[in-house]
């Protein structure tokens, strides 16, 4: 069985769609939902499911173990970001490597980095009069929204769409495909784009 861990900062719809989809999956779970936020939904959502949860602080994150220990008592394989608006510490990222997958909701390379998330993104892909924007699940390496891509699916931007508007179009893709793009990865499946 291969145990996921959700991190996630906010409401966590997207950790709400995946719980979903593992729920009763025969090779894989999520075993324990993490934020840095008392007050995030998600941590709401994984109580009606009976997914344990975990709180982390700042300090112990960065420069204290990372959680590692915790998360090995999880027995967690897997790191899914999910909305998760801290940079992971390279420790983690080395005793995860090739384990954490993060969704971002631009196409990468363009509109990553540090402080683009949510909103700051579309409000940026809008200001740029671009006409499609999308969603890039990855590999999560020591950089920003860097990491080997894994999956890109795109949306048009009509003239008269604004950050709301095109948040609630990558919400749809995001929502559609974020699930299926985790199980394909950690099963080995052949024909992700």
């Amino acid at each position: 069985m291969n145990s996921l861990a959700i991190f996630a900062s906010g409401a966590g719809s997207n950790a709400q769609k995946i719980i979903e989809r593992f729920q009763s999956h025969d090779a894989i779970k999520v075993a324990l939902v993490v934020s840095n936020k008392s007050n995030a939904g998600v941590l709401n959502i994984a109580e009606k499911a009976a997914i344990p949860t975990m709180l982390i602080e700042r300090d112990q994150f960065f420069r204290g173990d990372g959680y590692i220990p915790s998360l090995k008592e999880y027995k967690i394989d897997w790191i899914i970001l999910a909305g998760f608006l801290w940079k992971v510490p390279d420790m983690l990222i080395n005793a995860y490597r090739g384990k954490i997958i993060n969704i971002h909701p631009a196409l990468l390379p363009n509109y990553g980095g540090k402080g683009m998330y949510g909103d700051f993104v579309h409000e940026a892909v809008i200001a740029a009069k671009e006409n499609r924007s999308g969603i890039t699940i990855h590999f999560v390496d020591e950089h920003y929204d860097h990491g080997d891509i894994i999956f890109q699916a795109h949306c048009d931007i009509n003239e008269s769409d604004n950050a709301a508007l095109l948040a609630s179009k990558i919400h749809r893709l995001e929502h559609e495909h974020f699930g299926r793009v985790i199980e394909e990865t950690i099963l080995g499946g052949s024909g992700i784009k």
